[in-house]
Order: structure tokens, then sequence, then C-alpha cells
């Protein structure tokens, strides 16, 4: 009976955890960019798929993708 509610509970911390993840608070964080798609020959990419993220400095994140016609697209997904 209580397995039922500890399995939803814990869908919910994960639920929780995601999304305190994609919360912006001083440092950069590349978790911000998880739910930004890309239009990629006309299926919606993540961008982490189609790029590298890396923060460069403390502020700033650095998106470098893997085919250069793609950064039309990332700057208008962004």
């Amino acid at each position: 009976m209580t397995k039922k509610f500890e399995d939803r509970m814990a869908s919910a911390v994960k639920h929780l955890e995601s999304e305190y993840a994609s919360v912006r608070a001083g440092r950069a964080n590349p978790g911000v960019l998880d739910k930004v798609t890309v239009d990629y020959y006309g299926v919606p990419t993540p961008i982490n798929q189609v790029a590298s993220v890396s923060v460069t400095e403390a502020r700033t994140l650095s998106i470098r993708p893997w085919d250069r016609s793609l950064l039309k697209a990332i700057t208008k997904a962004i």
C-alpha cells in the first residue's frame, strides 16, 4: 500500500532536483540550457546534443556547435 506513495514521492523529489538544477544563482551552470532545444534538420534537439556547453568563467557559458551552420538556430533558441 505505501509502496505506491513512496514511488510517487521519489518521482516528485527527482523532479524537484531537476528544477533546482536549472535555477540561476550567481555561478554559471550548463544545466540552465538543458531544456533549450534547437531545430536540427527539422527535429527539435537538446542543445547539449548539437554543441558543447562549458563554463569558461564564473558567470560565462561557452557554447561551441559541432556544425557551424547551427549558429543561427542556437542563437534563436536561446
